[in-house]
């Protein structure tokens, strides 16, 4: 019987009480008029660049994952892993 408890405690038990807050944190999704931050790798939070997106690309679950900004000199796209949206809106 312990030797039966200790089989399933790992594949039953222990991944319950195990915390997913990827999966439990609802972000909004990005859409046109957004204003983000550029979030560069080797770069400062200074000088991130301030965009606005002009076009959203879903994925799989219609969750934007892509999207093409436009910044004060160009219009690019980046994924949205990449990017930070602030708490105001340009529209």
């Amino acid at each position: 019987m312990i030797q039966h408890f200790w089989n399933k405690w790992p594949s039953k038990n222990l991944t319950l009480i195990q915390s997913r807050l990827k999966w439990r944190i609802v972000q909004k999704n990005l859409e046109i008029g957004d204003l983000v931050l550029m979030r560069p790798d080797n770069s400062p939070p200074l000088q991130w660049k301030l965009g606005k997106v002009r076009e959203a690309f879903p994925g799989k679950g219609g969750k934007a994952r892509a999207v093409r900004l436009k910044t004060q000199t160009s219009e690019l796209a980046r994924q949205t892993a990449k990017l930070c949206p602030l708490p105001i809106s340009s529209t």
